[in-house]
């Protein structure tokens, strides 16, 4: 087995342990994984590479890609509909891939991909252009949140569905320990990876349709040696138990197939008195099938389809089918602005409700 020496990459390694999916759903065990092979490395950075189970009954491999570690349960299904993410060029001039985006279809695959990197890249670092280190909206989210966590914990945090990274670098600037953010759109963490790496950001900012304009420009935060990217699923963590001292969970679970899901598998990688932050505006969409929502449907129910109020339920009451063990609520706020920029003329804007959590015994 391949030792690999880089100080960050051995960090977060060896201090998170992950664990083989698929061994977890299949045999019940915490499988850990081991650097395989390295094909290629920068500076004992491992860019290429595959990770391996340790379980001889499974022996299952995970690519790193982009020095991105992409542990997932159903690999091949995560490779092919991903395909388009992994393999594009990052070499091709702006002009040349706006030419490339007026010849495609506004629903097609490239013009999807450049819209939702705008539109995330802009939320999380636009600000940073002219100095406004205050004025980025997830920002202003996450430090309303750590406000509201009471006493700080100590321990690795996981930043769940971190995007284009920003609530993931400013969390590593507010605490001490390794930060580790995770998702499952592997274009965003590239870009993510690119700016921890790089010291700038580098994207397509849309101004209308199909109409873009290059961005270029430096980002600095602090104690970027903390921080690390990977490709998991928000489902199924490749976690042990109690990995975690804080799990983030901004804006995900109205994203995934299943929040319950979601909810028990950060419960799982937090550990004793760990904190869990959780905001969402609630606004389901074709990720999620109607019977999986936290309310959002049926008005006619005793809580009158409100989300908030269901949400709450689950982790307070006892009798519930679906209660949600272990857990208690710090603080709770339910209408934190979140504006998302779709271009020059178009913004959204959510009211969140946020709920932070402790794991109690």
């Amino acid at each position: 087995m391949h030792k690999c020496d880089d100080k960050l990459k051995t960090l977060h390694f060896e201090r998170l342990s992950p664990i083989c999916p698929c061994c977890k759903r299949i045999y019940g065990k915490e499988s850990e994984l081991a650097i395989g092979s390295v094909v290629k490395e920068k500076q004992s950075d491992i860019i290429e590479g595959i990770l391996i189970c340790s379980n001889k009954e499974c022996l299952r491999e995970y690519p790193i890609i982009d020095s991105i570690p992409i542990i997932v349960d159903d690999l091949r299904y995560y490779i092919s509909h991903n395909i388009f993410s992994i393999m594009k060029r990052t070499d091709l001039s702006a002009v040349t891939e706006s030419l490339i985006g007026d010849c495609c279809e506004n629903d097609s695959i490239y013009n999807s991909y450049r819209y939702y990197i705008s539109v995330y890249a802009f939320d999380h670092y636009e600000n940073l252009k002219n100095g406004e280190k205050d004025k980025s909206s997830i920002a202003k989210i996450l430090n309303i949140a750590i406000q509201n966590l009471g006493n700080k914990t100590s321990g690795s945090i996981i930043d769940i569905g971190c995007s284009v990274g920003r609530s993931t670098f400013e969390l590593a600037d507010k605490f001490e320990d390794i930060v580790l953010g995770v998702d499952l759109n592997f274009g965003m963490l590239r870009l993510a990876k690119k700016i921890l790496n790089e010291k700038k950001i580098t994207y397509n900012r849309r101004r209308v349709r199909l109409v873009y304009d290059y961005e270029n420009f430096p980002v600095n935060f602090a104690k970027t040696e903390n921080i690390d990217f990977w490709a998991c699923d928000a489902l199924s963590l490749p976690f042990k138990s109690s990995t975690f001292s804080l799990a983030l969970s901004l804006n995900v679970l109205d994203c995934v197939a299943s929040p319950y899901d979601h909810l028990i598998s950060i419960r799982n990688i937090v550990n004793q008195n760990g904190k869990i932050i959780i905001t969402t505006p609630y606004d389901w969409g074709n990720a999620t099938a109607i019977p999986s929502w936290i309310g959002g449907h049926s008005q006619r129910s005793e809580y009158k389809g409100l989300s908030e109020l269901i949400l709450k339920d689950l982790v307070e009451n006892k009798n519930h089918p679906m209660y949600l063990s272990n857990l208690k609520i710090i603080s709770e706020i339910d209408d934190i602005s979140w504006n998302v920029r779709l271009h020059d003329r178009s913004t959204i804007n959510y009211q969140l409700h946020m709920m932070v959590l402790e794991k109690v015994i």
